[in-house]
């Protein structure tokens, strides 16, 4: 073999040694990654879960109370609309005698990325008031976008579907 032969097989040789391992670390990292994705989708669940119940359920007879506990779910500019929408609904509520006891009844990861992660949430809202004799459900869907924040996850976004 001559050695300009030879330096053309090293060469190849090398450039492929590179690509492979270029390629094999691009696949461990999109394994990492995919892992990653499943483990926080999986821990999100269950606080997205007793989040929705927390910020979509309230009584008239202690309305403070009710928004003080929805509003530990909940983090970021989505707390000051919390507490604004909450006081909006304040009045209505007290004139109403209204209570509402939220309780999910499906939930689902739709998307999860990083600190970040989407949720459908199916979502029963069992309400009592003044204005109506018994109980009535209102069955809902809402869309629950939860970030990591203070070692749990948090509803960082709320939208009905």
């Amino acid at each position: 073999m001559s050695l300009r032969k030879a330096r053309r097989t090293a060469l190849i040789l090398a450039i492929a040694t590179v690509v492979a391992a270029g390629a094999g670390g691009w696949l461990w990292w999109q394994r990492d990654a995919a892992t990653t994705r499943a483990a926080a989708a999986k821990a999100s669940v269950a606080d997205a879960s007793t989040a929705a119940q927390a910020i979509f359920s309230y009584d008239y007879r202690s309305w403070d109370a009710s928004v003080a506990n929805g509003s530990r779910y909940t983090t970021g500019g989505f707390t000051g609309e919390y507490v604004k929408m909450t006081a909006g609904l304040k009045p209505i509520a007290t004139t109403e005698k209204a209570i509402v006891q939220a309780q999910v009844s499906a939930i689902g990861v739709e998307e999860a990325r990083g600190d970040t992660v989407t949720v459908l949430v199916y979502l029963n809202q069992y309400r009592r008031n003044a204005k109506i004799s018994g109980e009535k459900v209102d069955q809902n869907r809402v869309i629950l976008t939860l970030r990591r924040a203070d070692g749990s996850w948090k509803v960082a976004a709320a939208a009905a579907v």
